[in-house]
């Protein structure tokens, strides 16, 4: 086993995240924790505007929770670190986009880890499934997440069934955004996090904010709340130095250098 299962590199204002946990990058206590701790570090870094988390080698993503360390003494409801399981998808204010670079077998909790960034791109032999009925327990954060990612019918034949789609056909029903070759994958990744970091990091997290938040709001009522400024992200923004830069760009038929204020 490696040394340290997260594998972390910055360029520039890009955070690239790997799992690297042979042989298949399954996610025990430890590695729980040391990403939300990776992930907490990122949201609260102003110079990091975007992650790319993916897996090392070419066959496993991610299969999810790793049984072996569970046979070992590993508590289901343990500790799972600051992010929850896989350190994203119960991380607070977490308002940059992250990117998942799909480079293999994605399932069980490491397709519930994929469905919590924000875009995701696959490898052209990944394949996807949530095969937790077959072993008798709940996917539980897919069960909620999926049937409002893609049409209800698939979202229940994967959870009912456990069986797989390939990348074509995942991306087909919209799970997931382009397939790449696997030699591609992390260089369009790359090309993504790169026009996304040239982006309006306030705007960004004005978005990512709305976006969750007015999940369980009425529309009328979310709304309101972002023309009034009621969401703190908005209300920055709309203060911001960003804001005033963007019209002025505009105006001068130029473009926008972004300082996140």
């Amino acid at each position: 086993m490696s040394e340290t299962p997260i594998k972390t590199s910055r360029n520039g204002h890009i955070l690239e995240v790997t799992l690297d946990r042979p042989k298949a990058n399954a996610i025990d206590l430890a590695t729980s924790r040391i990403m939300g701790q990776v992930f907490k570090d990122f949201r609260d870094d102003p110079e990091l505007r975007v992650a790319i988390i993916t897996g090392a080698g070419d066959k496993f993503f991610c299969p999810g929770w790793d049984l072996k360390a569970a046979a070992d003494g590993d508590a289901v409801d343990g500790d799972y670190g600051v992010g929850g399981f896989g350190g994203l998808q119960e991380l607070p204010h977490l308002n940059k986009p992250v990117i998942a670079a799909i480079n293999g077998i994605c399932c069980g909790g490491g397709l519930e880890l994929a469905l919590s960034a924000d875009m995701i791109l696959a490898a052209d032999h990944a394949s996807f499934a949530l095969p937790e009925i077959r072993s008798g327990t709940v996917a539980d954060a897919a069960s909620i997440k999926l049937p409002k990612r893609i049409p209800y019918h698939i979202a229940m034949d994967m959870l009912l069934t456990g069986r797989w789609l390939d990348a074509d056909e995942a991306a087909r029903w919209g799970m997931i955004n382009y397939v790449y070759s696997a030699q591609d994958l992390m260089t369009e990744a790359r090309k993504l996090a790169e026009l996304l970091a040239s982006g309006p990091p306030l705007v960004y997290a004005a978005i990512k904010e709305v976006v969750r938040e007015a999940e369980d709001m009425k529309f009328q009522d979310a709304l309101n709340k972002i023309t009034k400024s009621q969401f703190k992200t908005v209300e920055t923004l709309y203060t911001s130095e960003d804001q005033l830069e963007g019209a002025r760009a505009f105006a001068q038929k130029r473009d926008p250098v972004w300082k996140g204020r």
